[in-house]
């Protein structure tokens, strides 16, 4: 067993023996809109099972390859290649899903206008796990479409995402946020990475450059060193006190819709631990917390094992 392997198996060990405590279940959104979410009370002192393996797992932070229980779907289309590639077209930029927002400790302002984006960096990819799932648009992910998730483009826009190894190019339409790493700047679906070649190594380097509806597209010069754009860090968002107990915040939106959909992309990586993730309202912004855990110092060491086996940055409010 190489050493990244007995820290990942060291690390599922510690989660195992992580009491999780049990709180009031509060209101979450449904299907038809969101539903406020009532106030918690005082944390009981009963633990829940302990944490199973496969709940908080290494195994699903990407190093290459797809994330656990992610990758290929079932049934793919015949003839993948034959997928044509996004054709730009004048639309009107979503009203909510371009607002500014704070994911996982992080701040991001989109663009507010599509125009000269030149980025390089390292894109990865999602596929039958997200397959049908709401973007941030609110239209369903569709792995076999050309799409892709961009934390600060204009969303719909449309960009050219070219592998720098290979030179190989496609256009996508961009309809998600994320990925929300640091060391990533786009997910493509499936059909767009299988395209650029970069499926079986689950992420590659790649140029992302916006294009804009009617103008040509400009010859692709990898050798050539990009223009990067660069948008206004948003003001951090304020976080609020709860007397219940200690919480972990992953994230705020001024759109409820893009609140819920990280808490669902969430609660999918953590099993068990995903139930006791709320979407909170506080004035204008909606918060996506984990908790409540009994004091700071409980709330600390899970946000160090989720850090660790998610590459999460959660912020600890509260007690």
């Amino acid at each position: 067993m190489n050493s990244t392997a007995s820290r990942r198996l060291g690390l599922i060990l510690q989660l195992m023996c992580v009491p999780l405590l049990l709180s009031d279940c509060g209101s979450f959104s449904t299907a038809t809109g969101p539903v406020p979410v009532s106030d918690r009370g005082a944390a009981s002192s009963a633990p829940s099972p302990v944490i199973k393996p496969t709940e908080v797992n290494p195994a699903t932070k990407r190093s290459g390859g797809f994330y656990k229980d992610d990758g290929p779907g079932d049934h793919p289309p015949e003839n993948i290649a034959a997928i044509p590639d996004a054709v730009p077209k004048a639309e009107p930029l979503n009203r909510f899903a371009n607002k500014p927002y704070s994911v996982l400790g992080r701040d991001y302002t989109p663009l507010q206008s599509i125009g000269a984006y030149k980025m390089r960096g390292l894109a990865s990819w999602y596929g039958k796990k997200f397959h049908g799932q709401k973007t941030s648009i609110g239209e369903a992910y569709d792995m076999y479409a050309m799409t892709a998730a961009h934390p600060t483009l204009p969303i719909p826009s449309y960009a050219r995402v070219t592998n720098i190894e290979s030179g190989k190019s496609v256009v996508v339409r961009v309809n998600d946020r994320g990925p929300f790493h640091a060391d990533r700047i786009m997910d493509l679906s499936y059909t767009a990475a299988w395209k650029l070649g970069l499926v079986g190594g689950g992420s590659g380097m790649v140029e992302v450059e916006s294009l804009v509806p009617g103008e040509p597209l400009a010859p692709i010069d990898v050798a050539a060193a990009p223009v990067v754009a660069s948008a206004e860090d948003a003001k951090p968002i304020p976080e609020i006190d709860d007397a219940s107990g200690a919480w972990l915040q992953l994230g705020a939106f001024g759109s409820r819709a893009n609140a819920d959909a990280l808490k669902s992309r969430l609660a999918r990586e953590l099993g068990d631990v995903g139930a006791k993730l709320v979407v909170r309202s506080a004035g204008s912004l909606f918060r996506v917390q984990i908790g409540p855990w009994a004091d700071a110092q409980e709330a600390r060491s899970m946000a160090v094992k989720l850090a660790e086996a998610l590459d999460l940055k959660p912020v600890l409010i509260g007690k």
